[in-house]
């Protein structure tokens, strides 16, 4: 999406946490830039995860690497006492608990057939990084 300039890409990654945008512009020339804006649709189980303090999200993480499922659980009550979510101001607390819950249950249950351990790594992902976005912001 940006312009090449004799075989090197030229342009910038501008990204906006609060709206959850990520813009890519570029171009050698002033006022010849493109513009690329990119909106991420998250379901309700992905917007449910809560964002933790960073040391507890690398705990679930690596609990959800050895025993998938687990760190998840462990995050569905962290909600309880008061990490914040995406959903929370749309389905409460309650709702947003039972979600997290639920992600734990399908990925301790799919980890057979290593669909929920691949799942329970890449939930553990997400929580780090928003764990970290929240450092930065």
């Amino acid at each position: 999406m940006a312009q090449k300039d004799g075989g090197t890409e030229q342009g910038r990654v501008k990204t906006d946490d609060n709206l959850g945008t990520k813009a890519m512009s570029g171009g050698p020339t002033a006022g010849g830039g493109v513009v690329v804006e990119v909106r991420e649709k998250k379901g309700p189980l992905r917007a449910a995860i809560p964002t933790m303090p960073f040391p507890l999200a690398v705990i679930c993480l690596f609990l959800n690497t050895f025993i998938p499922g687990l760190g998840t659980f462990i995050s569905a009550f962290t909600v309880l006492c008061g990490a914040r979510s995406e959903l929370i101001s749309e389905r409460g607390v309650c709702c947003v608990f039972w979600l997290n819950v639920a992600a734990a249950l399908i990925q301790i249950l799919t980890a057979v057939i290593m669909v929920g351990w691949i799942m329970s790594i890449f939930w553990g992902m997400d929580m780090v990084i928003l764990a970290s976005a929240a450092l930065w912001a």
